[in-house]
């Protein structure tokens, strides 16, 4: 079964803009506006509690290793604090006051190596336990916003760009995964760095306070450049977004720019967007590396007051030159973690924004939820019908206006009417894809909202006018909707609508492996691929919607004798503007604004020379079958025009 992801679907000019005033029976589209508008906020708050509390729900599964990871962490970090310690106790114990006694020495080397091998082996455990942990809850959370994406309102659907959802799932839940990481890291930073500040000032308090004086620089440092680096770094994640943007829409509309000349003009279009991006992205790189020296110098100015002060302190021995040793030791350390704890509230803040926007997702309402007691038929009649609906997309704008018909077990309806009439809602509101305003609608007099979703799924079937076709062999697109179908099935309803023709004229038959879309098949093969899997779906209601206005007349013929054996003691609702499709309906519905204005067969309708006659004389029939005072009503709505 074939899923709409949206109702009514208009035609484009060539430029791609939607006709005016034709849009009333389609639901809204989000509002496009400027760039800054558009994108989305990269850095959030510091900390939020209510991000982290909600992430830390899908952590719990994993807590054991988490703990284990800390603890590497920590022995980790221990075991750099010691190195220093080690050498320190090499120079003065060993060397200077054991006068190089071998067994002081061995004793100092095994150390050594002792905790080299532990700090090997803290490291490894770490970046395993704390990667394993992070792919299982990115992989949870992907999950859990998948199913959730699933079974949301296409009401959201209807309003939520792809694209925007997609970086959610991939750019968002990937800058947790970045922050679940690197929470684990930062932790052995700040006891790296408070053991350090704690060993210094133990060694030597005079000696430990005098290199901890540049640390007030580095502060002030920090707070002039951090709210401008982050603006550049804001910039070039913007432009990178709109570059990105440009890029696909290019990719995308490749036959549209290349048929109407359009290449020159694209480029110029994407080269300024590039541009912009360079340039902030020149601006963020120059900003990245202003630390870069800064640090340095004042690492450099630390270990001149360690040389300087300790060394004349060494000279007056007020202070062992091991000591002073492992100062310099500490003091190149000392400002790796700050530059780690800078880069890791970064990578808060975007975690932050990112969880905000992936629990927003998760919390979508499903506003078209199964009640407790929803019904599960294993069959159903067939009988439709619409008792006084009213329904739109928007409050206070309704596209069905009080609308009621019924449709009898076996028959086939047709609905017609001017584009924005509302025809795919009636059957977007059958399938329970949306909820009545007012009004019901019913299945064998029971109201759909009293059905289970999934049992509406089994029951109706629809074929489209653009068929999706999923990656994967043409046997299981056919098969979709049901899974344990077997080849015999498949063949069988192939034949049935005209294609297993083509399907055995190619290379692989049923086992041909269809691109993105089924784009190596025409589209005409395409809808034929789309009418046996609905054929496979054996669904008491069939809903067609446009479903040969891109056959050929031809494939088109094949289809009226397939759609006689489709429709066999089938509910069949058929939405189309080819006149071969609406002239085999029992009944054909014309609805203009919302509402029903005529009903009847063809011939009726013909002869009442309402709307029906007027649109089957714009776009059905040749002048030859057009009733005289309904021709002069074209003729003359023509000229007006």
């Amino acid at each position: 079964m074939t899923v709409s992801s949206g109702p009514d679907s208009s035609k484009t000019d060539a430029s791609g803009a939607e006709p005016l005033g034709q849009n009333a029976g389609r639901p809204p589209r989000a509002v496009v506006g400027s760039q800054t508008s558009q994108d989305e906020e990269m850095f959030g708050a510091a900390f939020d509690g209510r991000v982290v509390r909600r992430f830390l729900a899908y952590v719990q599964p994993y807590r054991h290793r988490i703990y284990l990871a800390l603890a590497a962490v920590l022995v980790f970090t221990c075991a750099h604090l010691a190195i220093p310690l080690i050498i320190r106790y090499v120079i003065d114990e060993a060397l200077i006051e054991g006068g190089g006694s071998t067994n002081l020495l061995t004793l100092a080397i095994l150390a050594f190596g002792a905790v080299i091998i532990i700090n090997y082996a803290a490291s490894y455990l770490q970046d395993r336990l704390v990667g394993l942990t992070g792919e299982h809850v990115i992989f949870d959370l992907r999950r859990a916003m998948f199913v959730h994406l699933q079974h949301v309102a296409l009401a959201f659907m209807d309003k939520t760009e792809i694209g925007r959802m997609m970086s959610r799932l991939q750019g968002d839940v990937n800058a947790l995964q970045e922050f679940l990481e690197n929470s684990i890291t930062a932790i052995g930073d700040l006891v790296l760095l408070f053991g350090i500040v704690v060993i210094m000032l133990i060694l030597d308090l005079e000696l430990g306070l005098l290199t901890l004086s540049v640390v007030p620089a580095l502060l002030i440092v920090r707070l002039i450049w951090l709210p401008r680096a982050r603006r550049a770094f804001r910039g070039a994640r913007e432009t990178n977004s709109t570059t990105n943007g440009a890029l696909a829409e290019g990719i995308h509309a490749v036959r549209t720019v290349q048929g109407m000349g359009r290449e020159t003009v694209n480029f110029t279009l994407y080269q300024d967007k590039a541009r912009e991006n360079l340039a902030a992205h020149l601006r963020s790189a120059k900003f990245a590396q202003a630390m870069v020296p800064i640090v340095d110098t004042l690492t450099g100015a630390a270990m001149g007051i360690v040389i300087v002060v300790g060394g004349a302190m060494v000279l007056d021995d007020a202070l062992d030159i091991g000591v002073m040793v492992a100062f310099l030791f500490y003091v190149q350390r000392f400002f790796d973690p700050i530059r780690s704890l800078t880069i890791q509230y970064s990578v808060m803040q975007r975690a932050m924004a990112s969880g905000q926007r992936i629990f927003e997702v998760l919390e979508v309402p499903l506003a078209i939820a199964d009640k407790p007691d929803a019904a599960d038929p294993g069959s159903i009649r067939g009988d439709i019908a619409f008792h006084k609906v009213t329904f739109g997309y928007n409050r206070n704008q309704p596209v069905l206006n009080d609308i009621s018909f019924e449709v009898k077990k076996g028959e086939t309806v047709a609905l017609v009417g001017p584009t924005g009439s509302g025809k795919t809602s009636v059957t977007a509101l059958l399938h329970r894809f949306y909820d009545v305003w007012d009004g019901a609608v019913t299945i064998d007099g029971r109201d759909v909202r009293d059905y289970a979703k999934a049992s509406l799924g089994r029951h109706i079937a629809m074929v489209l006018q653009d068929p999706f076709l999923f990656t994967g062999t043409i046997f299981e697109n056919i098969r979709y909707r049901t899974a344990d179908a077997t080849p015999d099935d498949v063949e069988k309803a192939a034949k049935v609508v005209g294609a297993h023709e083509f399907i055995a004229g190619l290379p692989d038959g049923y086992n041909t492996m269809l691109i993105q879309q089924g784009r190596n098949l025409s589209l005409g093969q395409r809808q034929l691929l789309s009418f046996a899997r609905a054929l496979v779906a054996d669904a008491r209601i069939l809903i067609l919607d446009e479903a040969t206005a891109n056959i050929d007349s031809y494939t088109e013929r094949q289809i009226q004798i397939a759609l006689a054996r489709l429709l066999e003691g089938r509910t069949g609702i058929i939405i189309a503007h080819r006149l071969a499709t609406v002239r085999g309906a029992d009944r054909i519905i014309v609805l203009q604004e919302g509402q029903i204005v005529e009903t009847g067969t063809h011939d009726a309708l013909i002869a009442r020379q309402g709307l029906y006659a007027r649109l089957y004389a714009l776009n059905y029939a040749s002048f030859d079958d057009i009733p005289e005072g309904v021709l002069q009503d074209v003729i003359s709505a023509k000229v007006r025009t």
